[in-house]
């Protein structure tokens, strides 16, 4: 039986629209997530997984027995189904760019979308491989649908060669991971596994083993609303109140585009409302639990303030958690990471230890029980217009996780 290659494979999902909503309050937030579910369930079953399913929240799973006589741990692999609420997943054109020379890449001239070497450093270590890239109009999706790709070839290569030995393996593709919900419906139990792998990182090599702590932090204002043809002295404006808050935020630090490696921010991602009720949602990022509580007070010291100044005016502050540094619970299982390690090596490839200023599926899975670190896919500017990969890091991911298969079945 001749199985799709890992190209074939990749840019088959990249053209279904995956993209998740963060204001839904279903799940999957979008049924159209379970598109790209629906096509996986066959492509499992021709591999000759196990128990190869689409639950009624979305997620695909499945299962592969160890071919070994000896014990052998249960392994997942996880990647996710959605793409990023932020930039459109409709229409999806990818485009490739093969010999790559080095030179900028234009991906729509009629809106001026180039992809610059400059501004892109690591595509200059990218000569003579080959670059895709979207059109210049959506996300490529590469997030996650290279780690679904790599996951996808990785088992296709272990079904043509059943000699190779390999572990218990459980499959997992995930919705609503870019929303933050990923795991929400699904227990550590229902995977069976004992450790994880997410393939969702970026560059090639990395593995990451530490995420922000997050939480979302929503400031709800109440104003008074009156005609404005007699509103002296009487209206109270919601919309303004909101406006000022955001106004006090520091211009110089604590935001996405001010800081980098371990520097935590504040991050007023929406805004809605009218002159009677207004909301102002944020994600709050930092490394420490102790440095996400510092931005949190800070926020609401701030929002105390402002509202002092509009007599008549209330602002409520609410705080969820989202996820939590899972380097507390991995650190606790170096086998984990060294297996990780090992397997980056057997692949020709330098080793690179990375925190994520992000989170993933893994975080809030290794809070739930089970170990999770993230592995790269070769995929570069992730939530973007300008997202691109390297087919050949990709076929890296795929190989990676055969040797870490090797390794596991030890």
């Amino acid at each position: 039986m001749k199985y799709p290659d890992i190209l074939e494979r990749f840019l088959s999902y990249v053209i279904i629209d995956t993209q998740s909503s963060d204001t839904s309050e279903s799940f999957p937030s979008t049924a159209k997530q379970k598109d790209l579910a629906a096509k996986l369930k066959p492509e499992l079953d021709a591999l000759g997984l196990h128990d190869v399913q689409v639950t009624p929240w979305g997620y695909v799973l499945a299962s592969w027995p160890t071919n070994q006589n000896h014990k052998v741990p249960a392994i997942a692999l996880l990647a996710h189904l959605d793409t990023s609420p932020d930039v459109s997943g409709t229409g999806v054109e990818p485009k490739l760019h093969q010999n790559f020379q080095g030179q900028d890449l234009v991906l729509s001239a009629s809106d001026n979308v180039v992809l610059k070497v400059d501004e892109n450093p690591l595509l200059k270590q990218q000569i003579g491989k080959t670059i895709i890239t979207a059109s210049g109009n959506t996300l490529l999706g590469a997030d996650d649908k290279a780690g679904i790709a790599a996951i996808m070839d990785a088992l296709t290569y272990l079904a043509e060669h059943p000699e190779i030995p390999r572990p218990n393996i459980k499959i997992v593709f995930t919705p609503d991971e870019e929303t933050g919900r990923g795991v929400e419906h699904i227990s550590a139990a229902e995977i069976g596994a004992e450790y994880g792998y997410t393939i969702d990182g970026e560059h090639l090599g990395e593995i990451e083993d530490e995420t922000f702590c997050a939480d979302s932090l929503e400031i709800n204002i109440s104003g008074i609303n009156v005609h404005p043809g007699m509103a002296k002295d009487k209206m109270v404006n919601a919309v303004k109140i909101a406006a000022r808050i955001i106004e006090k935020l520091p211009k110089d630090t604590l935001s996405p585009e001010t800081t980098e490696k371990r520097e935590g921010y504040v991050h007023p991602h929406q805004i809605s409302g009218n002159v009677e009720t207004a909301t102002v949602k944020f994600i709050i990022r930092d490394f420490t639990v102790k440095g996400l509580k510092k931005f949190e007070k800070r926020i609401e010291k701030i929002t105390a303030k402002v509202t002092a100044q509009f007599p008549g005016s209330k602002g409520e502050v609410k705080i969820s958690e989202s996820y939590r540094n899972m380097k507390v619970i991995i650190d606790k299982y170096p086998e984990v990471l060294a297996k990780a390690e090992q397997a980056v090596a057997m692949a020709g490839l330098k080793v690179e230890r990375a925190s994520i200023r992000g989170g993933t599926d893994g975080a809030r899975l290794s809070f739930m029980g089970l170990p999770t670190p993230n592995l790269f896919t070769g995929g570069h500017n992730f939530h973007s217009k300008q997202e691109w990969i390297a087919l050949e890091d990709m076929q890296k991911a795929s190989e990676v996780i055969v040797n870490l298969m090797k390794l596991w079945a030890e």
